[in-house]
């Protein structure tokens, strides 16, 4: 372990890393807040104490709730995918200004399809940064084959 935090490839994944999930984090409670503010709920139990005329007023979708939803689906096909093959990335010892441009890119893809997402920005800005944050997973997963290719 303390060859890892020795080593500023590693480093720098760990940073983004931190970064991406605690936005991937943040999405829950940016879906509750437009929850509460846009009066959209989806489960019963969200609105048991309401009279049955206030629970069919509550218990609808809102665009934006589902904006926020799947804005944090998308996350999680996106995020995990690069924790993964980022750390085994990081690990085939790459030089730091790659991995840095892979890791930077990659995070900035992310805060800004949310942007996008969150913010209903016209496409193709949301589907470029789905795309370039992809073509960044997979070029390290690339480097991670080409590197240690056992079949």
């Amino acid at each position: 372990m303390a060859q890892l935090m020795e080593n500023e490839v590693f480093m720098a994944f760990a940073t983004y890393a931190a970064i991406v999930t605690l936005k991937m984090m943040l999405m829950g409670p940016i879906t509750s807040y437009f929850r509460i503010t846009r009066g959209s709920f989806s489960n019963e139990e969200d609105v048991a104490r309401k009279s049955d005329e206030e629970k069919k007023k509550l218990l609808k979708s809102h665009p934006d709730v589902e904006r926020a939803q799947r804005c944090h689906r998308n996350d999680l096909e996106n995020i995990v995918p690069f924790f993964f093959i980022g750390l085994l990335y990081a690990l085939t010892g790459p030089e730091l200004s790659t991995a840095l441009l892979h890791f930077r890119t990659f995070t900035a893809c992310r805060l800004f399809h949310t942007i996008a997402y969150i913010g209903a920005l016209p496409q193709p800005s949301r589907g470029l940064s789905y795309l370039v944050g992809v073509l960044v997973t997979t070029s390290m997963a690339y480097r991670v084959l080409s590197t240690v290719l056992l079949l």
